[in-house]
């Protein structure tokens, strides 16, 4: 007796490879939609970053003028420079608690105005005073936006590509300071002997703040922020724009699950931290946001025209030389975005630490062994060089990225926003002391603190920094629950 064996027609089998053929051409029209719209969500948003950039940049090279027109010291020059990052502290802040308020979309909205406003403040400022006080309110915006932009990105990316996504931000930073440092090169060369030349540079700005606030209009909201209000159907559309629509709705399961989580304890600020499990996170958090700071790499940002001034370069010779540091760091940053989504976060911080510090004591031996001389001033150059590369192309973007996805939902935008409160500060003292500090010990001296302070970084790292490439920002959470259970 024969078994019969239940065979498909041809035609139905035909049939069957013609569905899955349509179906992969459908998951591939849709990966493609969904690659293309997050693009657009990146370009646009990290216009706050190109801000952040060109704000804190613009400084190294307006400041040289700006100080004979205004008269400035030593310490008033310190204080024109720092004024933007205390009010950035402050950004910070506000702009943590408004990214959970408000949402991440709206606060860069209105951080975009923001811009707008503290950049003519600061270009028609007619004396000191109103410089620091005009730097201040651009500060709150830049702070606002360290803290909205990477939340914003991390919670749009999928897991996969959030690394490089997030620091398309930190791209866009070093992008800006390089657009600063060039059009003050551009500026000072060929229109130095105007009066109020630095004027020009400040105003220029105008333009990204002005695009940042048309193109967020046409953005949604964060699909984890929609979800955290309850809006489950509203992150499900957001989702889709950003994901195929299967890989949407596995995703909006595991946002509810977190946001549930969260909804069963008390997570209002502060007292989030009487939790151990956050309270660590917490301060992992803080941690990484001092150690970025700590390496120095602000004070070559902010004042690397002066350094290389007294390096041996001529005043526009080192308007021009100090443009290498902006190409140096834009080249870094792209290569760690390629790096971020290959490579643990955690050993590649540290192989930036080792040469960062490296760098740094370099700095402080060039400048301590050699006279002023050109061979002193393109020795101190091609160190400031290899210090950005290895702070821009791996410390800072692992911490603005690790910052943006470590914290849980229910209080990322608070606690992101302390996080880079501290930053900001720490970033404050550095401007602030940085050119008394060198007047006091001179530049050598300067830098091999720098260098100690980044053994500690390391040490730091070492001890307490976790790994989170290739997770989930709710397996990430779930992993520091896990771990202290």
């Amino acid at each position: 007796m024969q078994t019969q064996v239940n065979k498909k027609p041809a035609g139905y089998i035909a049939s069957d490879a013609a569905n899955r053929a349509e179906q992969a051409k459908k998951d591939r029209a849709g990966r493609r939609r969904a690659h293309k719209f997050l693009r657009r969500v990146a370009l646009v948003s990290t216009f706050g970053g190109l801000l952040f950039g060109y704000d804190t940049g613009v400084i190294n090279g307006a400041l040289i003028y700006m100080s004979d027109d205004l008269g400035l010291t030593p310490f008033t020059e310190g204080l024109v420079a720092s004024s933007l990052l205390l009010g950035a502290a402050l950004g910070a802040v506000l702009g943590g608690q408004l990214v959970d308020s408000r949402g991440r979309r709206n606060t860069i909205i209105l951080l975009a105005v923001l811009f707008m406003a503290g950049t003519l403040a600061c270009t028609f400022a007619p004396n000191t005073t109103v410089m620091v006080l005009s730097r201040f309110v651009l500060g709150i915006a830049v702070g606002g936006a360290s803290v909205a932009v990477p939340t914003y990105l991390s919670e749009m990316a999928p897991s996969s590509r959030r690394g490089s996504v997030v620091n398309q931000n930190e791209l866009m930073i070093v992008t800006g300071q390089l657009v600063a440092f060039t059009s003050n090169a551009a500026l000072g060369n060929f229109f130095g002997h105007q009066p109020g030349i630095w004027r020009w540079m400040l105003v220029i700005a105008t333009l990204p703040a002005l695009a940042l606030w048309i193109g967020m209009q046409f953005l949604p909201q964060s699909p984890r922020w929609l979800a955290a209000q309850g809006r489950f159907d509203d992150a499900l559309a957001t989702l889709r724009k950003v994901r195929t629509l299967s890989r949407a709705r596995v995703e909006l399961a595991e946002i509810k699950k977190a946001v549930e989580q969260d909804g069963r304890r008390e997570h209002a600020g502060w007292q989030s931290l009487s939790t151990p499990w956050v309270r660590r996170i917490f301060g992992v958090g803080v941690g990484l946001a001092i150690v970025q700071q700590i390496t120095g790499v602000n004070s070559i940002m902010y004042y690397g025209t002066q350094i290389l001034t007294e390096s041996g370069f001529g005043r526009n010779g080192a308007l021009i030389a100090n443009i290498s540091n902006g190409v140096i760091a834009v080249a870094a940053a792209l290569v760690g975005m390629r790096l971020l989504n290959r490579v643990g976060r955690r050993p590649l911080l540290l192989v930036g630490l080792t040469g960062s510090t490296c760098a740094l004591l370099l700095i402080g031996v060039l400048s301590l062994a050699l006279p002023p001389s050109t061979l002193r001033a393109f020795s101190i150059l091609a160190a400031m060089g290899l210090f950005l590369a290895f702070v821009q192309g791996t410390i800072s973007p692992i911490v603005w990225v690790m910052l943006s996805e470590i914290f849980p939902l229910s209080i990322r935008g608070f606690a992101m926003g302390v996080a880079t409160c501290a930053l900001w500060l720490e970033n404050f003292v550095i401007g602030l002391s940085f050119p008394v500090v060198v007047k006091w010990v001179g530049i050598s001296s300067t830098f091999f603190i720098f260098s100690a302070m980044g053994v500690a970084a390391f040490l730091f790292v070492l001890r307490f920094v976790p790994e989170t490439r290739g997770r989930s920002l709710e397996e990430i959470e779930a992993q520091f629950r896990g771990e202290a259970a």
